[in-house]
């Protein structure tokens, strides 16, 4: 029955699609507001957004095309590795991100989505927080990886952690291009400006990932914060 439901729901969603298409105004809508037009890292984050990286998710081709548009605009450096399994664990024609416009301590794997999802968040949410509260870039990120072939929280049975597709980055802190660092387990809490960029730089991570945990969601994440491609916008 509910694949009946589903059927009937979709149906409405296709014709709206057909008709789109024919519209012949439609390649002049903003590539922002258009769900068709290639992504583009730098259009202005909407609530589009999230539905073409989550498109992006089912079609690697196109996302590593929109990737590769990316480096052209000299937005990230990285490497395609392929779809290697790693232990147990399938990867899906991931990346290594090797750096954007801040350096990482060392590079990491990474979905296409999720590294595209980091690219738009850097860019429009977590540099913009960094200029207005310090009147700089932040220049590099702290982080513990992306890639462990676990379950979640490392429990013996259970489902697979988004870890295990390299589906989710883990970040402990940032480095401006002053020195000035601001940790999560250290600064978090604190009412000057290093608190007030991490609580931004969270906030705004809601905009773009799947979900943002981070240390008011539970103990485990009490030292940094993790985005993740699952989900449609958890922000805890």
């Amino acid at each position: 029955m509910r694949y009946v439901v589903l059927i009937v729901l979709l149906i409405p969603v296709l014709v709206a699609v057909g008709l789109w298409q024919q519209w012949p105004g439609s390649e002049r809508v903003p590539s922002r507001y258009n769900p068709f037009a290639p992504f583009n890292v730098d259009d202005p984050l909407n609530p589009l957004t999230r539905f073409k990286l989550k498109a992006l998710d089912q079609d690697p081709q196109r996302c590593l095309a929109a990737l590769a548009r990316a480096r052209e605009q000299g937005a990230i450096d990285y490497i395609e590795v392929g779809s290697p399994e790693i232990g147990a664990c399938q990867l899906d024609h991931a990346v290594r991100v090797r750096s954007t416009s801040v350096r990482f301590g060392t590079s990491f794997l990474a979905s296409c989505p999720l590294a595209l999802s980091w690219v738009v968040f850097e860019r429009q949410r977590l540099q913009p927080a960094a200029r207005d509260i310090f009147g700089q870039d932040i220049a590099r990120v702290d982080h513990v990886g992306s890639f462990a072939c676990r379950n979640v929280y490392h429990r013996a049975s259970g489902r697979r952690s988004e870890h295990a597709t390299a589906e989710a980055f883990d970040v402990i802190g940032l480095r401006l291009k002053d020195g000035t660092r601001a940790t999560v387990v250290g600064h978090w809490k604190d009412e000057g400006p290093r608190g007030a960029l991490l609580k931004r730089a969270f906030k705004g991570s809601c905009d773009v990932f799947g979900n943002s945990l981070g240390p008011e969601y539970n103990a485990a994440h009490r030292d940094h914060f993790h985005f993740g491609m699952r989900g449609y916008g958890l922000c805890r």
